[in-house]
């Protein structure tokens, strides 16, 4: 192959806001900070934060999925993210794969199995 996905970026409001509290859920820090555009570099995939006017309208067309650690556990994992300000959309179970979807502060959403 060919390509390789180094980065996820998010349209949002305010980007250092929302990329402060993604570096606190995952352990990371703002790897650079160019105001209307941040990244947090805490995994393989970075996650970048740019400023867009427009707001957000609908359900989110991409998500981010991420795994609990091992000995933590998906709902330590929730549990954790709840407290730092994310909120408990749903959660769904198929055959062998059991997940939360949550929403960010700024209302993005994302997925912890």
């Amino acid at each position: 192959m060919s390509l390789a996905a180094v980065m996820i970026t998010v349209d949002c409001a305010e980007p250092r806001e929302l990329a402060r509290w993604w570096a606190t859920a995952l352990g990371g820090e703002i790897a650079e900070d160019h105001g209307d555009f941040v990244i947090v570099g805490a995994q393989p995939v970075a996650l970048g934060f740019q400023r867009v006017v427009e707001e957000r309208r609908g359900k989110n067309r991409v998500h981010v999925d991420f795994a609990a650690a091992p000995g933590t556990g998906m709902a330590g994992e929730v549990e954790r993210l709840v407290a730092l300000g994310a909120s408990v959309v749903g959660e769904h179970s198929i055959p062998g794969l059991t997940w939360t979807v949550l929403q960010d502060p700024a209302g993005n959403e994302f997925c912890v199995h």
